[in-house]
């Protein structure tokens, strides 16, 4: 380092100048412990610098003028923020300041330098105050050091725990730190030792603020490793990543940096598409991809096939979070694969509020039992012949706190699969039950209306029906004729067993079996000599074909196979009901064929109790 230029002491009486005091051979004790500090200073290794409370610099050494690849005179004088960047986030330079005003005690930080000689370093700057009043109130010493040894181990370390190793591909840690930093603002944080600088652009393109997601698996390659072992797996695994490479790279080659590629843990891998350009550009990289794995590997000299199920995903960025992100890509996939494997689908809004409506009407179905959030209504059954209400069925309703009144369909499947069908049937065979007792005894000079109830089939294997229905009609004092149980005819047909016992046991306890929607299924006729069924209810199909649009009349066949189910049925000593009868064209037909009773919107939709017991001895509005 070259010497600074030293004048003369001030003569006694004026004011002091300005910078480091001089040094004489008039200095006083200590002195010399002065010169030799201000020697080490230049002497050594370490690159330094003293900085005033202004940020000015006010001494150098040689080291750090070398590292810049300047004379020291030329650095005295200037801000020490800009020789080390120290302004180059805010949170830094707010630190910085707080050094250089004493309240705080110390800044670090990693920085990316330009060395003279054209090649970039990686060092470490700290910045502390100077505890000794001979540098003047408020100076710092800073001081910097090539970290880029560090900094390239650092790199090397934190790659191998950022990829698969057996893809070399990002892993999920990685992926999700990526989708984190694409889907966030830039933070305001301090760059943290060895932070990985982004590439250099002096305009980056603006992003477009969507981005986009394929998440997939393979079908089939469990069946590799366990039969081939899963060191052919990993090569397989390793071939599918430099297709799906490929297919990123060709879809990506617009954009800076590409797609990332990574692979999340076993068969599964994602393909992150920032700044996405639309569903249009997903669902093409997503069908490349198919394509791609479409084509045979060959692996070790084995020829193997794999294809794969594809989640994907396209959204604005500010409306996405990682997780909801990634729960949306999930949800995709699952119905890729139940949509019938080796595809992509794309995610629905509306499908996803169902599946979710489902989830949450799942999740409170039984408590919502508990707390008798559930109604029935009733719609009528009319004699054809009379057109008289002869029963009703019994249909249930959730009143739903947040969806309000939901219909069957929309609970009934869920409550069968998770079994609440037993505790749900329990309530309404006693309700309805007890409300058609309710209705004879308050229309004593009427003939009683029998009331038809629908049964699940699950209720017949993991409920004692028997018992439950002998329970019900002793509590409520109706006669087991007035009972009358539906069941769909893909329940009964093949019974055997344990469903044919306890429909047995029911018939010879006096209730009525009714076959619902019969017409719909496979040998339908060949069960009814073996079933103790007293009714058939004809599937609505069947009616609505009897439809009379401008005049015209429907098809003859239809007639000819309804007359042929009815007269089988009355052979067989069964009622029939019709269903869904709209019209009274309808009605007049289904009449002269011989239905005994029908029921649909031409009578009645279903309505409350009160409304049922307005039409008990009367005909309905519609006939």
């Amino acid at each position: 380092m070259s010497g600074t230029s030293e004048g003369p002491a001030p003569e006694s009486g004026e004011p002091p100048r300005a910078g480091p005091p001089m040094v004489t051979e008039r200095d006083e004790e200590g002195s010399g412990e002065l010169r030799d500090y201000r020697a080490a200073f230049r002497a050594a290794a370490l690159p330094m610098a003293v900085v005033d409370h202004r940020g000015q610099v006010v001494r150098v050494n040689d080291a750090l003028a070398s590292l810049l690849g300047t004379g020291p005179d030329a650095l005295r004088g200037g801000r020490a923020a800009d020789l080390v960047d120290l302004a180059a986030d805010g949170r830094s330079q707010v630190a910085y300041g707080e050094v250089l005003a004493g309240t705080r005690s110390r800044l670090r930080c990693t920085r990316r330098l330009k060395h003279p000689d054209g090649r970039s370093l990686w060092a470490e700057v700290t910045v502390v105050p100077m505890a000794d009043p001979a540098e003047g109130p408020g100076n710092a010493l800073l001081s910097v050091e090539d970290v880029s040894d560090r900094h390239e181990l650092h790199l090397r370390l934190r790659h191998l725990r950022m990829h698969d190793p057996v893809t070399r591909l990002p892993n999920r840690t990685l992926f999700f730190e990526r989708l984190t930093t694409a889907l966030e603002a830039p933070s305001f944080q301090e760059t943290p030792p060895f932070q990985e600088a982004p590439p250099f652009q002096k305009d980056p393109p603006p992003g477009n603020g969507r981005i986009g997601l394929c998440y997939l698996d393979l079908d089939g390659f469990k069946a590799v490793n366990d039969t081939l072992g899963h060191h052919v797996g990993d090569r397989l695994l390793a071939a599918v990543a430099t297709r799906l490479t490929d297919c990123a790279d060709a879809d990506g080659h617009h954009r800076a940096g590409g797609h990332l590629v990574a692979r999340l843990g076993g068969d599964e891998f994602a393909i992150l598409v920032e700044d996405s350009a639309g569903a249009h550009q997903l669902t093409e990289l997503a069908g490349a991809v198919l394509g791609a794995l479409e084509r045979p590997f060959d692996v070790g000299g084995q020829r193997l096939s794999v294809s794969a199920s594809i989640g994907v995903v396209e959204r604005a960025a500010a409306d996405a979070t990682p997780t909801g992100l990634m729960q949306a890509a999930d949800t995709t996939l699952y119905w890729a694969k139940a949509d019938g494997r080796g595809r992509w689908t794309l995610f629905d809004p509306e499908r996803n509020a169902h599946r979710m409506t489902r989830q949450a009407l799942s999740a409170t179905l039984r408590a919502a039992v508990e707390r008798g959030e559930f109604t029935l209504e009733y719609q009528p059954l009319v004699g054809m012949a009379d057109e008289v209400v002869r029963g009703v069925e019994a249909l249930v309703r959730w009143n739903h706190p947040r969806f309000g009144m939901l219909a069957p369909h929309r609970f009934v499947p869920i409550a069968e699969e998770d079994g609440t069908i037993v505790q749900l049937g329990r309530w309404v065979l006693r309700t309805a039950c007890r409300q058609a007792r309710r209705w004879q005894l308050e229309h004593p000079a009427e003939p009683a209306l029998f009331v038809s109830v629908n049964v699940a089939v699950r209720q017949l294997w993991d409920s004692d029906l028997v018992a439950d229905v002998a329970e019900v009609l002793a509590e409520t004092g109706l006669a087991p004729g007035l009972l009358q149980l539906e069941l769909t005819e893909s329940a009964v047909t093949g019974s055997a067993g344990r469903p044919l016992r306890v429909l047995q046991a029911l018939s010879d306890m006096g209730v009525r079996i009714a076959i619902d929607d019969f017409g719909t299924g496979y040998s339908n006729l060949a069960y009814l000599s073996r079933l103790p069924v007293s009714v058939l209810k004809l599937d609505g199909s069947f009616v609505r074909g009897f439809r009379q649009d401008d005049g015209n009349r429907s098809s003859p066949a239809d007639e000819t196979i309804v007359e042929a189910m009815v007269q089988l049925a009355h052979r067989l000593g069964l009622t029939v009901t019709a269903e869904c009868v709209e019209t009274s064209g309808q009605a007049e037909r289904l009449r002269r064929i011989g239905c005994d009773t029908g029921q649909g919107w031409l009578y009645s939709r279903a309505v409350t109790p009160e409304r049922i017991a307005e039409l008990i001895g009367s005909r309905p509005p519609g006939s």
